[in-house]
């Protein structure tokens, strides 16, 4: 048998009926309309919330919660001093720089300059926030520093 357009057919249970509830006792649906006898889920309206153990401690509850989240914490983009080199040499590195030229994702409420790798090229650059190594770093390849308040 050769698998073309024309002898497809879909799988056996693919295309089932849909149930056509209470309509007569003769239908197996009728009555109850396949809810079966009293409870909740039987009631019109019925629903039940998501994570719901039927009155059991919900595991979303048993769970231990750790840790805090400061919603207002500001959220700084991070740059090596190793990525810096992609840069021309005398350059000014602004925020606005580095995301121009995608060393940094997006502008973030500051940039926060870490000192990992080498620097090879003198640069000033502009930041909130350098670690120590970076700045050292930065002047040792003949740049310089600007702290942004």
């Amino acid at each position: 048998m050769s698998l073309e357009l024309h002898s497809l057919t879909p799988h056996k249970r693919a295309n089932r009926k849909r149930k056509r509830v209470g309509r007569g006792t003769g239908s197996g649906l009728g009555k109850t309309a396949g809810r079966g006898h009293k409870g909740q889920k039987s009631r019109s309206g019925y629903s039940q919330r998501a994570g719901f153990e039927g009155g059991q401690m919900p595991l979303y509850r048993r769970v231990p919660k750790m840790g805090f989240t400061n919603v207002c914490a500001k959220k700084y983009a991070i740059v090596n001093v190793q990525s810096l080199n992609r840069l021309e040499e005398g350059v000014k590195v602004t925020s606005e720089l580095l995301v121009e030229k995608g060393i940094v994702k997006k502008k973030e409420a500051g940039l926060r300059v870490l000192g990992q790798g080498k620097l090879e090229k003198k640069l000033t650059v502009q930041a909130h926030h350098f670690s120590e190594s970076a700045r050292a770093k930065i002047e040792q390849a003949g740049g310089s520093v600007e702290v942004l308040g």
